[in-house]
This record gives structure tokens, C-alpha cells and sequence, in this order.
């Protein structure tokens, strides 16, 4: 497995993937409107793990000069339970490090008790948070 930088003929795996990993979310979040989002930022914080030529996994990473967070963490349903999670935090990481970043946070569903299990292990703790959003 390799992780490395999103490129554009990532698209349309990184798309299926996405909609396999992330099946409810509202368009918004959809690859076709993310990602042009992401890349005009221009941070080279977007990542693909890929097997054997086929992207199994993603993650975005994004920095404000305050905080790092990670959005659009996704592995393939047959590769789960490989430690390609972990790799992508650990590269997403690694990269927000370069960038001076002194702290990640993330937001996870308050029902989806494996994926919070999986961030606990990765030394990722709950916070006595409230998460607000608002749609513009």
C-alpha cells in the first residue's frame, strides 16, 4: 500500500469510495463539490491510500494557522482491519506537524461508537465539546 497525494485521475475511485464509506451524507459533502473545494486551497492536504493500483482509502486534512482537522476519513469495506486507517491519520498528521500545527480535532457521529473507538485508539480523545454548524 502506498499513500500519497490526491491526483486528479483519482476522481472517480476516490468518488466511489467515498459514496460507499459515506452513503447518507447530504451532497454537499459529495466528491464532485469537495474536492474542486479542496484542490483550490491549494494545500497539498488530500490523500489517497492505493493497493495495488485501486484507491482503498482517503483523508483530508485541512489548517488554519490555529487548529488542524481531519475530514473524509474512508477505507474500502474490504480493506478495513489493515492498519490503512492509521497510515492515513499518521500521514495526515505528519503533514499538519510540517505545517507547525499543535493541535487536530475531528468530528465523528455520537452514534458511531467503532469509528470513535478507532480514533481512542489513535490517542484522539472526547471533548466536552458542543459541535454547531450553520449552512451558508
Amino acid at each position: 500500500m502506498e499513500i500519497r497525494p490526491y491526483q486528479p485521475a483519482d476522481f472517480g475511485a476516490l468518488d466511489d469510495l467515498w459514496r460507499e464509506a459515506f452513503p447518507n451524507d447530504p451532497p454537499r459533502n459529495r466528491a464532485e463539490r469537495s474536492i474542486p473545494a479542496k484542490l483550490a486551497m491549494n494545500d497539498d492536504l488530500l490523500f489517497v491510500a492505493v493497493e495495488d493500483g485501486v484507491v482503498i482509502g482517503s483523508i483530508m486534512a485541512g489548517y488554519d494557522g490555529h487548529r488542524g482537522w481531519l475530514y473524509s476519513v474512508a477505507v474500502r469495506q474490504s480493506a478495513k482491519r489493515r492498519g490503512v486507517g492509521t497510515a492515513l491519520v499518521q500521514r495526515a498528521e505528519a503533514a499538519l506537524r510540517a505545517l507547525g500545527c499543535p493541535k487536530i480535532n475531528l468530528q465523528v457521529r455520537s452514534t458511531n461508537a467503532a469509528v470513535i473507538a478507532f480514533y481512542r485508539g489513535l490517542g484522539f480523545a472526547v471533548e466536552d465539546h458542543i459541535s454547531m454548524g450553520r449552512l451558508l
